[in-house]
């Protein structure tokens, strides 16, 4: 009988002890998913005041709450007496696994981040990057929304964005118009040039400063040929780049300028009896 007192005291003991801690770890798990809310909540708060990107927001916020609840599952397996070395191990272990298969997604989240912090572009600006072309719809945790001119929504990898050559067409007040004229070999190119600078001038959208620039560019069988060069806000790229061409054919055409034509000058030669 006394040994079976001494076994039901025994067991007693460690349900006791085994109780206390299962509430404990209990305690310990509301407890800590409260503080990582808070903390979360402070944290956002704080970034919001300072006006951070919520894109950022987002990715600070994700990166705690999971940091912060590793810490704490570490901390209840420690509280139960589990060794939390093999388990921190077991972890960094799985989390090399994990990096060395997802790399190149990894590599688009960490791209993604420095995209933001950045800001290169933002929601809304036309740019030219990773090979693609457009208005940017979007800068997502993997990769960036992009709406081409054609109207095709095309995704591209914030690492192949971040890895290239980035150009932001929207960053200026303004931005050059590139086009050409040809004349005729005949045609009086001074003439010329100062009408088009005055014709470009009534173009819907062109910009008085910087003034349309005309010059000589190059030279052919057919004539000069003259760079063309006005300006205008990035969102009236295109219409200043059609209605620009249309006013260098009529101004030319109304002023009696002749057409441009290719020609070639044969000399015959008689041999000598």
């Amino acid at each position: 009988m006394e040994n079976l007192d001494s076994y039901r005291q025994l067991i007693m003991t460690y349900a006791t002890d085994i109780g206390i801690k299962v509430v404990g770890a209990i305690l310990f798990w509301v407890v800590g998913r409260w503080l990582i809310g808070l903390a979360e909540r402070l944290l956002q708060q704080a970034m919001a005041r300072q006006k951070v990107d919520p894109t950022l927001v987002r990715y600070v916020g994700s990166f705690v709450a999971v940091t912060l609840n590793i810490i704490l599952i570490v901390a209840i397996l420690g509280y139960f007496g589990v060794q939390t070395t093999t388990f921190a191990a077991l972890v960094a272990g799985i989390g090399v696994a994990i990096g060395a298969a997802w790399g190149g997604l990894l590599g688009n989240l960490a791209a993604g981040i420095f995209l933001v912090v950045l800001r290169p572009f933002k929601v809304g600006d036309f740019i030219s990057a990773g090979g693609v072309t457009g208005r940017v719809k979007e800068i997502g945790l993997f990769a960036t929304t992009i709406n081409t001119p054609d109207n095709v929504m095309t995704l591209v990898g914030n690492g192949r964005i971040f890895g290239d050559t980035i150009q932001n067409f929207t960053a200026n007040p303004y931005r050059r118009v590139d086009l050409k004229c040809q004349l005729a070999g005949s045609a009086d190119h001074a003439a010329a040039m100062v009408l088009l600078r005055e014709k470009l001038l009534a173009v819907d959208n062109v910009l008085a400063d910087p003034p349309p620039e005309v010059e000589i560019l190059d030279f052919n069988l057919v004539g000069p040929v003259l760079a063309v060069r006005p300006y205008c806000h990035n969102d009236n790229y295109w219409q200043v780049y059609f209605d620009g061409n249309r006013a260098i054919r009529e101004a030319l055409t109304a002023a009696g300028f002749p057409a441009p034509m290719p020609a070639q000058v044969v000399v015959m030669q008689q041999p000598a009896p």
